[in-house]
């Protein structure tokens, strides 16, 4: 099922106060907080709307808590559990970054040697389970990515983004940016 700019908004309505992944910040505020700073970096619509939705799929899963209880300590990949619910009404430009946010960390950690040093204990450890810092080859093999540099831009956005009690718009106001990219037109075509 494609996710329309509606449900995307219901999701976060009804399970953005869920706590972020080990941080002491709600999903919502997360989200918010890493569109608010590709704003503020002028960032093209398109991103400002994937750094809105780059963890979607962690609200995804706060829907189904019993998985993430059944087996602590699993990498679940949510940066392509959005995917398949997205792709159907966004463009690359949306997808993409959110899909290699993840090797995007991994990317910076063999890139930028004070990178590490930047990184949450929760994110030092899902980097363990995510596969660990790049090599080189998997380095030059993200660069080669169409999207790769966009998606660098929101694995930093996405690390300074854990700040608790930071005002930032509300949901409203960056929904805007998810209708403007968003392409009910594309679903039309598929069906």
């Amino acid at each position: 099922m494609a996710l329309t700019p509606e449900d995307i908004q219901s999701l976060y309505e009804h399970y953005g106060a869920s706590l972020y992944d080990g941080e002491a910040v709600t999903q919502l505020e997360h989200a918010l907080q890493a569109a608010c700073l590709a704003e503020a970096g002028r960032a093209p619509d398109s991103l400002i709307a994937a750094a809105l939705l780059h963890d979607l799929g962690h609200i995804l899963e706060a829907r189904n808590q019993e998985r993430d209880n059944a087996f602590p300590g699993v990498d679940h990949r949510h940066q392509l559990a959005a995917v398949p619910f997205l792709e159907p009404g966004f463009p690359d430009s949306v997808i993409e970054p959110v899909k290699m946010h993840v090797d995007a960390k991994r990317c910076l950690c063999a890139i930028d040697p004070d990178y590490f040093g930047t990184l949450s204990p929760a994110s030092v450890h899902s980097l363990g389970l995510q596969g660990g810092k790049f090599s080189q080859a998997e380095v030059e093999q993200f660069r080669q990515r169409p999207y790769a540099q966009d998606a660098l831009r929101l694995r930093r956005w996405d690390d300074l983004a854990k700040v608790p009690q930071r005002t930032t718009p509300d949901l409203a106001h960056f929904m805007h940016y998810v209708k403007k990219v968003y392409q009910p037109a594309a679903l039309d075509l598929r069906n």
